[in-house]
């Protein structure tokens, strides 16, 4: 009886961590969204996340497609069986993938082949400690690839771009802290949250940094420096105008904990955990006799639900030109896009993600892409008992990975238009210019409000890279993206990179001693 129940609590962490984001975290989106000005790229961001957190509940949905690399940290009372809670959340880790709560994640790092199940060599990552309570602490976070890839680790002393030297002491930390905002811009889904470890080696660093995004948003530091720093790191990052998805704006970032652990007088490493705005981090007591949840973390105060806010959305599309799009599209229409375009898509379009890209760079297409849509994306999706596929959650990935190969792939296959989040570089931005093309960012993390967006699976090719990595056809209907970067060589990333950079350079001088 011990171990189904524990079983369950494993696989009840697991679904609410995926579907229900925290109370602390909702208090803190709400807040940034009410200091966003209406009628704002950003605003509408966030009325989206909003939306996107409401339908995540009523569907008990994943809130993000990319669930992550799922890691647990576990408390046992000394005699606890630890093999046992490692099996439960195998088990569960299993039944929740198979039930469409998490996407099949787990890769061969030398074969690429998905084990479809979320396990294999080394994962899930499960660190235990003992402790003297007498039940069982859980903790789990969910932190997807996006957000994994703009965490950053220095090493200190260190030359800083806009920020110049930062030395050995309290101020060089501070000045990498504000340098790893800047430097994440909107790949990681800005605004979101950043743990930092100040000391230790590189693995102990980082470990650090990951152990305090497990803090609640409104605790306070016992260390007075550290608390000092977490306060001044929140209010100048919010200076930097990156915004909401690197839209620009008010809300860069919505939380920073800071934690410090001895190091050695040769390394000074200063460590960053950047985490997104969906901030799927829950934890749960167990009784060490029954393997019953008897409490969740992260529980105080009133559960904060989301509402439409009608009048800020109708601003919003009153100040962006709207137009709709079917594919195939031709260049004529494109050339008529500009950057600040809010582009409504129904029709069809095609995922297309890492292995897809590598596969067209070198092989031809299995279907006609002339004209076409590709969506960087990789769902998360259901078989049905008909055979057909059902899409359950399916938001953006970040581009840039796909940089190597856009440009190309775009002129090559005729190819109009590239959907992500984050924006993508030069190369991408000449072949834009040149072929006729355009990038559309859409809302990372907003899983559920695309899912709701698309009707039908028509189709998929490439299904053995994998679920997340196969090239889906999918119908859509008023699919929202925001032109960034168009075929008259303007990139609004590029301009906020730029724009926040200068006022990144205004924190050049010293302020901690």
């Amino acid at each position: 009886m011990y171990i189904e129940q524990l079983e369950k609590s494993m696989y009840d962490l697991i679904c609410e961590t995926s579907t229900n984001l925290p109370k602390d975290v909702r208090r803190a989106v709400k807040a940034a969204r009410e200091k966003e000005d209406a009628g704002t790229r950003s605003a509408l961001s966030l009325d989206t996340i909003a939306k996107n957190i409401n339908m995540a509940d009523d569907k008990i949905s994943p809130i993000c497609q990319d669930t992550g690399l799922p890691t647990f940290k576990i408390k046992t009372p000394i005699g606890v069986n630890q093999l046992e809670i490692k099996a439960a959340i195998k088990r569960a880790l299993v039944q929740a993938t198979k039930d469409g709560k998490l996407r099949p994640n787990s890769v061969d790092s030398l074969t690429g082949e998905n084990s479809g199940d979320n396990l294999g060599e080394g994962l899930p990552v499960m660190k235990f400690e003992q402790w003297e309570n007498d039940h069982i602490e859980v903790r789990l976070i969910l932190k997807g690839g996006g957000c994994e890839n703009k965490n950053i680790q220095y090493s200190l002393p260190t030359e800083l771009e806009g920020l110049g030297r930062a030395g050995r002491d309290l101020d060089g930390i501070r000045k990498c802290i504000l340098h790893s905002v800047y430097q994440a811009q909107g790949q990681g889904c800005s605004a979101g949250f950043i743990g930092v470890g100040i000391g230790g080696d590189r693995a102990s660093g980082y470990d650090l940094a990951k152990e305090q995004l497990f803090r609640e948003v409104g605790d306070v530091n016992p260390h007075p420096q550290l608390a000092e720093l977490e306060s001044y790191i929140l209010e100048s990052a919010n200076k930097l105008g990156i915004g909401t998805m690197g839209f620009g704006g008010e809300a860069t970032l919505l939380g920073c904990k800071i934690g410090v652990m001895n190091r050695i007088p040769a390394s000074f490493f200063v460590s960053v955990a950047y985490n997104c705005w969906a901030y799927r981090r829950m934890a749960v007591n167990i009784d060490a006799t029954t393997g019953s949840v008897t409490s969740w973390h992260y529980d105080e105060g009133e559960k904060l639900s989301f509402f439409d806010q009608g009048d800020q959305q109708e601003e919003a599309k009153q100040a962006s030109r709207t137009v709709e799009l079917t594919a195939p599209i031709s260049e004529e229409q494109i050339r008529d896009l500009k950057v600040g375009d809010v582009v409504k898509i129904s029709g069809r379009m095609y995922t297309g993600r890492d292995a897809i890209h590598k596969h067209l760079s070198e092989n031809d297409s299995p279907v006609d892409l002339n004209g076409q849509i590709i969506y960087h994306c990789g769902p998360v999706v259901l078989k049905n008992e008909d055979g057909g596929y059902e899409i359950k959650a399916a938001g953006p990935t970040t581009s840039i990975r796909e940089e190597p190969y856009q440009g190309d792939i775009m002129k090559k296959f005729g190819i109009r238009a590239v959907i992500g989040k984050g924006g993508m570089g030069p190369k991408t931005l000449a072949a834009l210019e040149e072929h006729g093309g355009v990038y559309l960012n859409a809302i990372g993390g907003a899983a559920q409000y695309y899912a709701d967006c698309i009707k039908a699976v028509e189709g998929v090719d490439l299904l053995q890279f994998g679920i997340p990595e196969a090239m889906w056809h999918l119908r859509v209907e008023d699919f929202t993206a925001v032109v960034t970067m168009d075929s008259h060589g303007n990139s609004l990333h590029a301009d906020v990179d730029k724009s926040s950079l200068e006022k990144l350079s205004q924190f050049k001088e010293k302020v901690f001693s």
